[in-house]
């Protein structure tokens, strides 16, 4: 799962943050594509504020979230509640504005059997996370969390799985050029 529904509201580009141009391609085909090279599943991109049918690869569905406005937690119930309708036994979800985290990086997480898998990168946790089915009803329903209100809280079933890449986020114009 991308997550990619977010309106970038910091981004004050000519162009929507996940339809800007990245080394020659929208922002949102890098994180979609290292999903599909990874190779562990179906790639679905959920979407909201931009329409970004247009930009996508071939091979992956989108999933609309009309309550994209209420947080990234809604997104994250968008695709669980897809999963969940799929039969999945797991999810794993990476952000469509972190567009240097490599397959593999979606692979080893993948990989893990624990409830909750994270990436980390030089010892900090980022994305992409493993979500088991046995914690999708703990996962909160609204507001920009995510999973890492459940990490905090059952420390218990979150294993860190150290990745290669860079997780930075392109949040502003400024972050598209310091990492371009």
């Amino acid at each position: 799962m991308v997550l990619a529904a977010g309106g970038g509201s910091r981004f004050d580009g000519a162009t929507a943050k996940l339809l800007a141009p990245w080394h020659g391609r929208p922002l949102v085909a890098w994180a979609v594509e290292a999903a599909q090279s990874a190779g562990i599943g179906p790639v679905w991109v959920v979407t909201g504020a931009t329409d970004l049918a247009s930009v996508l690869p071939g091979g992956v569905e989108v999933l609309a979230n009309p309550r994209w406005a209420s947080g990234q937690a809604t997104s994250l119930q968008v695709a669980v509640r897809h999963g969940e309708a799929a039969g999945l036994e797991a999810v794993v979800v990476g952000l469509a504005d972190q567009p240097m985290i490599p397959a593999g990086a979606w692979r080893a997480v993948a990989a893990s059997a624990s409830p909750i898998a994270v990436a980390t990168y030089g010892g900090r946790r980022r994305n992409p996370v493993r979500l088991s089915r046995a914690v999708w009803g703990d996962l909160p329903v609204e507001g920009d969390a995510g999973a890492r209100l459940l990490m905090r809280g059952r420390p218990d079933l979150v294993m860190e799985v150290a990745c290669r890449g860079e997780p930075a986020d392109i949040d502003t114009v400024e972050d598209l050029d310091r990492w371009s």
